[in-house]
């Protein structure tokens, strides 16, 4: 099953995704985008290990999700992607838009093919105004476009606030 889950900043959609892959009974796998390229990214981070059981795998991968996800995916497995909006903005911050687009091509041309659960989280950031830098407008209409097109992928979608969640497409959570 392929789900996405979206939701603003501490708006609990990190939560509701390892919930439901500990409920899965399904070994998981943590995929993380982020980097630690300052210090309060890195008390994030921290807070995040902290939170996660021990006994969960993990793989630290910045830019090549698509291939991290075909190494990963099996029928027995949950894979839980957090976050895509941090793998959107490593990938912008290269400023190479061929590696932009062959990167999310090929996420989006992988996920029906893979086994198993696979959980998305990312952040929404499309709800306020039009940001007034051109980098961070490209950066909410590239997370736009690449949430529309999961969503049409995903067999369920769930919007997360204040830790609760809203199902938009598929299965009660």
């Amino acid at each position: 099953m392929l789900e996405l889950i979206l939701g603003g900043a501490r708006s609990g959609k990190s939560r509701l995704a390892e919930r439901l892959a500990t409920e899965s009974a399904l070994a998981v796998t943590y995929i993380a985008t982020s980097q630690a390229l300052d210090g309060e990214m890195s008390a994030r981070i921290r807070h995040h290990q902290d939170r996660r059981p021990a006994h969960w795998g993990l793989v630290e991968e910045p830019l090549a999700l698509a291939r991290v996800l075909r190494e990963q995916a099996s029928a027995d497995k949950c894979l839980l992607v957090d976050c895509l909006t941090l793998w959107l903005t490593n990938l912008l911050m290269l400023d190479n838009l061929a590696r932009l687009s062959a990167e999310r091509d090929a996420l989006l041309d992988c996920l029906s093919g893979l086994p198993g659960r696979i959980l998305l989280v990312s952040n929404e950031t499309g709800l306020g105004v039009v940001p007034m830098g051109e980098l961070s407008r490209r950066f909410v209409d590239e997370a736009g476009w690449l949430h529309q097109a999961l969503a049409e992928r995903c067999q369920r979608v769930v919007f997360c606030v204040a830790g609760l969640p809203m199902v938009l497409k598929g299965d009660a959570v």
